[in-house]
């Protein structure tokens, strides 16, 4: 079971969302608030798997309630939810390692996948908030995702990657997925492109 928080200031959307989760078998909406201060003190008490947070809120933002949860080094993953689609904001949600980004214009069914795929491990951000976001002074990517990129470069399986980097074939691809998100490519050979049109590789 898959134990989520609810932090959204509109209480209607708020009551919605968590309607419409609980729906899902394998999801249970443990708690919500209207306020950043109260998720984030609710949150360290319940310890959920994801959190999904509101960017505007009362009290403290969904990205200062991400910020503390990382300061924290807490196991709650951050998804942001939000009708922001800011280069400003998402910039510092990258800052806060959220696992995910939508904007909620998506439809429900999106968020129920992005929920499963952030919990096998992958981050999600929507496509529109990437594209066209950096230049060669703001390379989005760890040093770490780097290596697993350049190690891909001559078309390297996973495995072939793994041994290179001195890492298993399942954190390669945790790795791999990051990579393609941060930059908003569909495959491989597409984020070494980008990554190489700007001297990141």
């Amino acid at each position: 079971m898959i134990h989520l928080y609810l932090a959204e200031d509109q209480g209607m959307l708020n009551t919605a969302l968590t309607t419409i989760l609980n729906l899902e078998p394998d999801i249970t909406v443990v708690g919500s608030a209207t306020d950043g201060q109260t998720a984030l003190n609710e949150i360290r008490l319940k310890h959920p798997d994801i959190a999904i947070l509101d960017i505007e809120m009362p009290k403290l933002s969904g990205l200062d309630v991400a910020d503390q949860l990382k300061n924290d080094q807490s196991a709650t993953k951050s998804l942001i939810l939000t009708t922001f689609a800011q280069p400003a904001y998402f910039k510092r949600a990258l800052a806060a390692d959220v696992a995910g980004y939508l904007l909620k214009d998506s439809p429900s069914d999106d968020l129920v996948e992005s929920i499963h795929k952030i919990m096998a491990g992958q981050i999600i951000y929507a496509p529109e908030l990437v594209h066209g976001m950096y230049n060669a002074s703001q390379n989005p990517l760890t040093k770490r995702e780097l290596e697993v990129l350049s190690a891909a470069q001559n078309g390297a399986s996973t495995v072939e990657i793994a041994r290179i980097v001195s890492l298993s074939p399942g954190t390669v691809r945790n790795y791999m997925s990051a990579v393609l998100s941060k930059l908003g490519a569909h495959n491989r050979l597409e984020a070494i492109n980008i990554a190489k049109k700007n001297k990141w590789l």
